[in-house]
C-alpha cells in the first residue's frame, strides 16, 4: 500500500493536523517495524485482531506505558479504517481491539520535566548527593534494571566510546550506549565521592556505594527514590523500574528505531524466542544521541 495515500487521506479527508498526521504514520511505521522483526515482514494489512495485540503485548514488555498505547491503537484504527474504505481489506482487526488486556500493570512513566524535578530535590550538600544523582541518570539515561546498576562494574565503563558493559538477566552481557549527562554524573560522583572512600575489598570495582564503601542493595535504591518522590510531592508511585519505562518510552515516542530500544533493554519480548537481531554499535548510540530527551535538553547543571 502506498503511504502517501494514507497521508494525503489523513489530511485532506480527516483535516488532521501536521502533528497527528505524522504521529499516525509513526504508529503504523512502527506496527511495520515489529513485523519486520517478529512476523518474518508479513504484510501488515493481512494482521488479524490477535497479530495487533501481540503487538501490543510486545509494546508493553518494551515498557510503554497505557497512555502512549491507546494513542497507537487510536493511530492503528484510523490506518485499518482507511484500508477498508479503500476496500483493501474487509474488515479491520481493529474493531476487536479495544482495550486488551496485557498482564502486569505497569508503573507510571515520567516526564522529562518530572524527571528534573525529583533530580533538583536532591541535597547535593550531603556526601551521598552526587552518588544519587549519577545514580537517577544512569537509571534514565541507560534503562537498567535496579540489580543490573548496583552491579555495574568501573572496569565496564568505557565512556570514550559512549558505552557501558551490563550484566543482565540469566548473566547475559550487553553493551549499552551512555549519554553525555549520565557519564558527567558519574565522573563527578567517582572524582569527588567515590575515589575519597574506605572501599571494602568485595566491592573495590563497584561503582556505586554506601557510606561504608560497600555494595548498594536494590532496597536501598527503591528507598532513596521513594524519599525523592515524597519530598518532591510527586503523586505518582514510582521505583527504580519507572525510569526504565521512561527509557524506553521516551525513545519509542521519539521515533527510535524499536530494534534499537529492544536491544538497549537487554530482555527477549515474550512473543518469540528467537535471540535479538545484533545491531551495530553505533547504530545503538546514535539512537541514543538523537532520540533520549536528556541528550536534547541539558536544563540541569
Amino acid at each position: 500500500m502506498n503511504f502517501k495515500h494514507y497521508k494525503t487521506f489523513l489530511q485532506l479527508e480527516k483535516s488532521l493536523s501536521k502533528h497527528t498526521v505524522e504521529a499516525y504514520l509513526r504508529d503504523v511505521g512502527m506496527l511495520k517495524a515489529y513485523s519486520d522483526l517478529h512476523q518474518n515482514s508479513r504484510n501488515i494489512e493481512k494482521f488479524e485482531a490477535k497479530d495487533i495485540h501481540h503487538f501490543l503485548v510486545y509494546l508493553t514488555d518494551l515498557g510503554l506505558s497505557a497512555h502512549s498505547q491507546a494513542r497507537i491503537i487510536s493511530g492503528l484504527k484510523a490506518y485499518y479504517k482507511f484500508l477498508a474504505i479503500e476496500e483493501i481489506i474487509q474488515q479491520s482487526p481493529m474493531d476487536l481491539i479495544d482495550a486488551p488486556k496485557l498482564g502486569r500493570k505497569l508503573p507510571d512513566t515520567l516526564s522529562l520535566t518530572e524527571i528534573e524535578m525529583l533530580i533538583s530535590y536532591i541535597d547535593l550538600s550531603k556526601p551521598e548527593g552526587q552518588r544519587n544523582r549519577a545514580i537517577i541518570e544512569t537509571l534514565y539515561g541507560c534503562g537498567l534494571r535496579v540489580t543490573e546498576l548496583v552491579e555495574l562494574k568501573l572496569s565496564n565503563l568505557f565512556f570514550e566510546e559512549g558505552f557501558i558493559r551490563v550484566i543482565g538477566k540469566g548473566n547475559k552481557e550487553r553493551l549499552v550506549p551512555i549519554g553525555t549527562v549520565a557519564q558527567k554524573q558519574i565522573s563527578l560522583y567517582i572524582e569527588h565521592y567515590r575515589n575519597y572512600q574506605n572501599i571494602s575489598k568485595n566491592a573495590e570495582n563497584t561503582v556505586f556505594l554506601n557510606r561504608r564503601g560497600n555494595k548498594l542493595t536494590r532496597v536501598m535504591i527503591f528507598l532513596m527514590i521513594k524519599q525523592l518522590a515524597e519530598l518532591s510531592g510527586l503523586r505518582k508511585t514510582i521505583s527504580p523500574h519507572t525510569f526504565r519505562h521512561s527509557f524506553a518510552t521516551h525513545l519509542i515516542e521519539g521515533g527510535a528505531d524499536l530494534r534499537a530500544v529492544q536491544d538497549m533493554l537487554g530482555h527477549e519480548s515474550i512473543t518469540t524466542t528467537e535471540i535479538y537481531t545484533h545491531l551495530d554499535r553505533r547504530f545503538l548510540k546514535e539512537t541514543i544521541t538523537l532520540y533520549h530527551p536528556r541528550n536534547k535538553s541539558e536544563k540541569i547543571n
